[in-house]
């Protein structure tokens, strides 16, 4: 049976549903002021047309697509967090929300949303046995910072851009088999890396409307629903959109590539012995992130007992 793996790291949460010794999904919690179904008092503060407008909550900006009739420039009202900001290069969307008649409530965390999906949770310590890392915690991450999938037949490369996250398949012939496979291992990523909103997926090119249908089912097999695609054309190209609440892995990791690096190896120190190496040579840019946060350092030291500064290379 799958079972949720649960770590409340040092500046993240981070949590794997895990079966048979693989990663199914994925999640990395950062502190957010603002969570997907989060229940606030806001203040519109910018009507920008169209119906819609800009809203300041507890100091955080979030936009509503739809402001209520008789809400005015200045005007208080509830809302409820529907989608949580997604970063983008050189443009973060903010919070999307909803107006509410609910009463003002935090948004669930990530243990929460994880009691709730009906899976079991086993929630683990550092002095333990590694089961995320042994379920493969690192590859994933590697797959989500550098975007190349391998699958026993070829290879993906996972693209996020502002439009879409393009899925680009490569690999030798026989092209149909490739195709098939590609499709599976497309369907696993994006379920593995909480991909959501439109993806593309450049297929290599299939004569045969037959095989570019099979394509099609194989997507539909392994990809959990609720999705909506189209089918794939004459030049090998298909397009899913998902339910977008969150940023994926790859547009959290990725927007901030030293602080992902500076999480992932404090949760490397957690489990290290107080004499190793890695304590004392630290790569500059990660050594200037934890001399940034007092915070980190002091959970580090709470949590292993080490309290001196850490070097930098």
């Amino acid at each position: 049976m799958p079972e949720w793996l649960y770590e409340d790291g040092i500046g993240e949460a981070r949590a794997a549903l895990v079966a048979d010794g693989r990663i199914l999904e994925a999640a990395i919690a950062l502190p957010d002021p603002l969570p997907l179904d989060t229940v606030a008092r806001a203040r519109l503060i910018e009507l920008t047309g169209g119906g819609m407008g800009r809203l300041d909550i507890g100091g955080s900006e979030a936009v509503i697509a739809r402001i209520p009739p008789g809400v005015t420039k200045g005007a208080s009202l509830t809302v409820r967090i529907s989608r949580e900001a997604i970063p983008e290069p050189g443009r973060a969307k903010p919070p999307r929300a909803v107006a509410s008649d609910d009463a003002p409530a935090p948004g669930p965390t990530l243990l929460d949303r994880l009691t709730a999906s009906g899976w079991p949770v086993r929630i683990l310590r550092a002095h333990e046995p590694d089961a995320l890392e042994a379920a493969g915690w690192s590859e994933l991450l590697d797959e989500a910072i550098s975007g190349a999938i391998v699958f026993p037949l070829g290879c993906l490369r996972l693209s996020p851009t502002p439009a879409m996250t393009l899925f680009d398949v490569d690999g030798p012939p026989p092209l149909e088999p490739l195709a098939l496979a590609a499709a599976r291992a497309v369907a696993l990523a994006i379920r593995r890396h909480g991909i959501g909103g439109s993806i593309g997926i450049d297929f290599p090119t299939l004569a045969n409307k037959a095989a570019r249908a099979a394509v099609a089912e194989a997507i539909d097999a392994a990809l959990p629903q609720p999705f909506e695609r189209t089918a794939v054309n004459g030049f090998g190209f298909l397009q899913i959109v998902r339910p977008r609440p969150r940023a994926s892995l790859p547009e959290l990791l990725r927007d901030d590539p030293v602080g992902a690096a500076t999480r992932a190896l404090l949760r490397r120190l957690e489990r290290e012995p107080p004499g190793s190496p890695l304590r004392h040579r630290l790569p500059p840019a990660i050594h200037a992130r934890l001399m940034s946060r007092p915070d980190w350092r002091d959970a580090l030291a709470r949590r292993t007992g080490v309290t001196h500064i850490l070097d930098s290379v």
